[in-house]
């Protein structure tokens, strides 16, 4: 061994490694505070999230950002220009302020470095999730024995208020819980298995059953199973044939309540279910597109805009729900800020997907990234096909949780790189 390589760091190298060192631990635990508080309070995870970007702008640090930056800066500048054009641009500053969540992109991108922590911050989801679900189950539980004791129709009383565990909002709660178990199930699938996975399916079970008694149907009918079958046929492709089979055991072991809601799809229960007013949604955000392609009507628009764009063969009043938006994420996006805002975001979107896919396809079998490579199309997979059902990436909850899966995405990639990378 020669005296280079017995020689210890300098006073000097010390002072430097140290602190940078300290530095970055400080950083990361900050970063993975912001993201996992997200499922019990957007007040924490967004203070949390401010001091992380104060924090890193401080360090001085030179920035990375993943190779999605082109189609976000176009949909900011769609948005803003949306906005500008709606004639009432104040109205649309909380969607201007909304930018502050894709920050998120930027802190963990910066501060994640290895798999392990991505694993972590799952590890962390899924035990808050499973904690959230525990309480909904709890709720639900005095939901039903309420209806009970006040003789009412269980179906409609429920439906009326429905959990939420932690979350200010059923659909809040539904898609946080989506996000965590396909991310968990990728977990579960793809990476070498330990005691932890006895933790880790008792969590995904509980999450199930409260996604189930949610009973959004968006949700529990075509989201997860959308991701849970991308999963399936990256695993073991005969699962997605026995699929079938597993959906009416899980039907006819399902409550009453459970069933119809699923029946609820072609026999509505009046305007309990929302089947009437989703069609009226649909035709109205349709024809401000049709009015409005390139800049739509402004962000904040369609609720007070609604009546002028209602078709005239639909009689009032309009069916019991909430008309603030269109309950479409694709409709939403291009009704308010133009057919050029939605295309950007799905640019977003599809980079993604095809960065995974690539990043898959040139993996290892046995890499240690597969599973957020496939938890990351799992997830976009569902959040795709709940949009044409529900506006979820205007949640700012549920948009925190899908950026920091996109992000987490993005430093697999980063690793796979620097692993592969000629010396």
């Amino acid at each position: 061994m020669t005296h280079t390589e017995c020689a210890s760091p300098s006073p000097a190298e010390l002072a430097v490694v140290v602190p940078d060192a300290r530095v970055d631990r400080i950083l990361y635990g900050v970063a993975f505070a912001s993201a996992a508080s997200i499922l019990f309070s957007i007040a924490v995870s967004q203070i949390l999230l401010g001091v992380s970007v104060a924090a890193l702008l401080i360090s001085r640090r030179r920035l990375r950002f993943p190779p999605i930056v082109l189609p976000l800066t176009l949909f900011f500048a769609a948005t803003v220009i949306a906005d500008l054009l709606s004639g009432e641009p104040l109205k649309g500053i909380p969607q201007i302020r909304k930018f502050f969540v894709f920050a998120i992109i930027l802190v963990l991108f910066n501060t994640f470095s290895s798999i392990s922590q991505i694993r972590h911050l799952i590890f962390a989801w899924a035990g808050i999730a499973s904690l959230s679900a525990g309480l909904a189950l709890v709720q639900f539980a005095h939901r039903w024995a309420e209806a009970v004791r006040l003789h009412a129709s269980i179906y409609d009383y429920v439906l009326d208020g429905r959990i939420t565990g932690f979350a200010s909002h059923w659909m809040t709660f539904g898609g946080q819980q989506m996000i965590v178990l396909l991310l968990l199930l990728a977990l579960l699938l793809f990476a070498p298995g330990g005691l932890w996975k006895i933790f880790g399916w008792a969590c995904a079970a509980i999450i199930w059953i409260a996604i189930v008694l949610g009973l959004t149907r968006s949700i529990f009918l075509v989201a997860v199973p959308a991701g849970v079958l991308l999963l399936a046929w990256n695993y073991k492709r005969w699962l997605v044939w026995a699929s079938p089979a597993v959906a009416l055991v899980l039907f006819f072991a399902a409550p009453p309540q459970v069933q119809d809601r699923v029946f609820s799809v072609y026999r509505p229960h009046g305007d309990v279910d929302s089947n009437s007013r989703r069609s009226i949604m649909a035709r109205t955000g349709l024809r401000m597109i049709e009015s409005h392609p390139v800049f739509g009507i402004g962000p904040e628009e369609v609720q007070p805009q609604f009546l002028k764009y209602l078709p005239p063969d639909v009689p009032l009043p309009l069916p019991k729900g909430w008309y603030g938006h269109l309950h479409n994420v694709y409709l939403q996006y291009a009704a308010e800020r133009g057919l050029p805002a939605l295309v950007f975001i799905l640019w977003i979107i599809g980079r993604m997907a095809t960065d995974s896919w690539k990043a898959l396809k040139i993996s290892a079998e046995m890499a240690d990234e597969r599973f957020i490579w496939l938890g990351g199309l799992a997830v976009i997979a569902a959040v795709l096909a709940e949009g044409f059902f529900e506006y979820n990436l205007g949640d700012s909850e549920v948009l925190t949780m899908f950026l920091a899966t996109l992000t987490c995405v993005y430093v697999a990639i980063r690793s796979q790189n620097e692993r592969v990378a000629p010396e």
